[in-house]
């Protein structure tokens, strides 16, 4: 899901940012900005490549029947031989 590794590293960038007076309090600014990112994510509702890739490719196939299904209910109408479904 999220890579925890890339959050601990803008976290720290963050806190690199804070300004000299408020350093002391680095580690503790460092985990609250990681908590808020964190949170922030998980509200965006994201899904991974991998689950992105599997439901594109299903999508796809989806198309191509449903396509296939078209040319044969066409070829019905038109009162042809509707051609045989293709074999998976």
């Amino acid at each position: 899901m999220i890579d925890l590794a890339q959050l601990d590293d803008l976290a720290r960038r963050l806190s690199a940012l804070v300004p000299p007076g408020l350093r002391d309090t680095r580690e503790e600014l460092q985990q609250n900005f990681k908590a808020v990112l964190q949170a922030g994510l998980a509200r965006l509702d994201l899904v991974t490549r991998e689950e992105f890739e599997v439901q594109r490719l299903v999508l796809a196939r989806t198309r191509e029947k449903l396509e296939a299904l078209e040319r044969q209910l066409d070829a019905l109408a038109a009162g042809g031989d509707a051609p045989t479904p293709p074999q998976h």
